[in-house]
């Protein structure tokens, strides 16, 4: 069920009056409503896999359970990696089998051995590299003892399905979301209205701006032999707002609708185009993905307190692995690595927490400084986006050769002027909230604080998204 979606728009207010008007008297009526909400909305894609999402909730849950009972270190460990060894089996089986055998047979292959193996016709499950991590911290934190296991499976079941942000995030942490379902939630307005507010700016990111830049994205990117290099840089710049659009806007619906229901989510985007190197654009890029790879692998393996190889291999491997768990195809990898080796410079000169602040903070400006180093900062961003929607590494270095030919600087075949002034729209826009939470947020200072501008404002973007809204398209992170 896509969140821009009629399903969705008669789904929600039904849940929502049951929530709060039938089971508002009881905490666990509540919990169950949201189970049952939950399994119907991952069910309208594909029934069968609710047993998977209901094994794995069982495992994780038993597992605590003994976890708690349980003082010696190596039974602990067994039953830690035996999590680990389920959530990890099932996202490498159905995500990642094929791409092994794939370049097993090719191994062989380039040895002048043939071996017939046949492929599995696998259906990824929707959103399962999601769930599987969110299951995870939770066992994780329990054997650290950072988190008492719960013995309510009801709100454990809810904690791991919890259908806003169930299929693209954010990956909630058991120690943030999970206690929040022990808690009688009591409704409330001003929330409730800000998570409005949310929801239709993320609309706005996903109909307006990422639907139509993907319309012009794929076209070039499936075509780009045919076209110019300064229209291959725009298919580029089309598809870097895309995936921003995309996935910002469905962590925007998702936190929005959670706060309709008394639930806080962690953010998960911070403005990221607007930061000025690297290091600063992963902490405001898929910041629950970022942070999970940060406290449950890159810290393990010693972060950055070694020497300079093991600051070297552990940003590496933490780089590869975010870029492997976006999906089976060696343009993944590819991408994390060019992001690790953007990284480096900054980490081993010390400089790689020197813009921890918001940029501009206080003024309308950026000074000139700050302009160029968002431009390249981006410009890098822009570079690495094409190995991510390129179809394999050979037409991402054949894409990005055809840029960087004497074609650059001509007239780009391809120039939607709509949807230019609509990026500029939406770039201004989040420029000037950049501050606030979300791009709608009232809160503090800011023009939205006039309720003439507010509900004009408001009103503009409900008519331009049915005026301007793209063909319906899948968000991009629901094949990860």
């Amino acid at each position: 069920m896509l969140f821009n979606s009629v399903d969705f728009a008669l789904f929600l207010p039904i849940v929502f009056i049951l929530y709060w008007f039938v089971f508002n008297k009881n905490i666990n009526l509540q919990n169950f409503l949201i189970v049952v909400a939950s399994y119907f909305f991952y069910g309208w894609w594909d029934w069968k896999f609710l047993g998977l999402i209901a094994f794995s909730t069982f495992v994780d849950y038993s597992i605590g359970v003994a976890l708690s009972k349980e003082n010696r270190p190596l039974i602990r460990k067994i039953l830690l990696w035996t999590s680990i060894s389920v959530n990890l089996g099932f996202l490498g089986f159905f995500k990642y089998y094929n791409f092994f055998l794939d370049n097993f047979v090719s191994a062989y292959s380039f040895f002048g051995q043939e071996i017939n193996v046949q492929s599995l016709n696998i259906i990824l499950p929707v959103g399962i590299s999601f769930y599987t991590f969110q299951t995870l911290s939770y066992t994780i934190d329990v054997y650290r003892k950072q988190l008492e296991p719960t013995r309510d499976f009801i709100a454990f079941s809810a904690f791991v399905c919890f259908f806003p942000q169930l299929v693209a995030g954010p990956i909630e942490r058991a120690t943030h979301l999970l206690p929040q379902f022990y808690k009688k939630r009591v409704f409330d307005y001003s929330k409730a209205v800000d998570g409005m507010r949310q929801i239709l700016w993320g609309l706005f990111k996903k109909i307006v701006i990422a639907d139509n830049c993907a319309e012009y994205a794929n076209e070039i990117f499936n075509n780009s032999g045919e076209y110019s290099g300064s229209t291959l840089l725009l298919g580029a710049f089309f598809f870097t707002f895309q995936i921003y659009g995309d996935f910002s806007g469905y962590s925007d619906i998702a936190i929005g609708t959670s706060r309709l229901f008394g639930f806080d989510l962690m953010k998960n985007f911070a403005f990221p185009y607007f930061s000025r190197d690297i290091a600063e654009f992963w902490r405001r890029w898929h910041i629950s993905l970022s942070t999970w790879f940060r406290d449950y692998l890159y810290i393990p393996l010693g972060g950055s307190r070694g020497g300079t190889w093991m600051k070297i291999r552990n940003t590496f491997i933490i780089f590869l692995v975010s870029g492997f768990w976006h999906g089976a195809n060696w343009t993944f990898l590819v991408w994390g690595a060019l992001n690790a080796i953007y990284f480096l410079p900054l980490m081993l000169s010390g400089k790689n927490r020197q813009n921890i602040d918001i940029v501009a903070q206080g003024k309308y400006l950026p000074n000139f400084k700050e302009i160029l180093q968002i431009i390249y900062t981006f410009l890098l961003t822009v570079l690495a986006w094409v190995f991510f929607r390129a179809e394999n590494v050979a037409h991402a270095l054949s894409y990005l050769a055809n840029i960087f030919d004497t074609t650059l600087f001509s007239q780009p075949q391809i120039l939607p002027t709509t949807l230019i002034a609509l990026l500029a729209l939406f770039i201004i826009t989040e420029w000037l909230q950049r501050e606030k939470n979300h791009g709608l947020e009232i809160y503090g200072n800011g023009l939205l604080k006039h309720r003439p501008i507010r509900w004009g404002a408001y009103i503009g973007i409900i008519i331009i998204i049915f005026s301007f809204g793209g063909s319906q398209q899948e968000f991009i992170y629901f094949q990860f």
